[in-house]
């Protein structure tokens, strides 16, 4: 069992920059691909981002190609999450999660099913 924690979520101006992380119980999160997703008040859970165990090839979703980045340490088993020219539209509750697989393709990497274990989530507001 692989426990995963998020932190660094907070309120922001539109325009402004949050870094969140995630930090994994186990060694083997070195092994793992990890993502990013987001659940807006009152939608559907949505991916933001992936990154493979090596740090690369990454994934983002359209909507924030180029203005975040995820980014990993496996040393402190963490993922970051570095977010720029935030949106009120970027307002939701952001999950870290773990696919144990190994397996990385954009296809499988952008589809929750594939994950295998969330924490419970970080808060992002982002004021206009």
């Amino acid at each position: 069992q692989v426990q995963l924690v998020e932190s660094g979520g907070g309120l922001v101006q539109a325009g402004g920059s949050l870094t969140i992380s995630c930090a994994a119980s186990r060694r083997s999160f070195s092994q793992y691909v990890m993502a990013w997703f987001r659940q807006a008040p009152g939608k559907e859970r949505e991916f933001v981002a992936a990154i493979y165990w090596s740090g690369g090839p990454t994934y983002y979703a359209d909507s924030v190609k180029g203005r975040f980045t995820i980014s990993r340490d496996n040393a402190k088993s963490s993922v970051y999450l570095q977010m720029n020219s935030l949106k009120p539209e970027d307002t939701a509750l952001y999950y870290c999660a773990a696919d144990a697989s190994a397996l990385f393709t954009r296809s499988r990497g952008i589809s929750e099913q594939y994950y295998d274990y969330w924490g419970q989530g970080t808060h992002v507001t982002v004021s206009s």
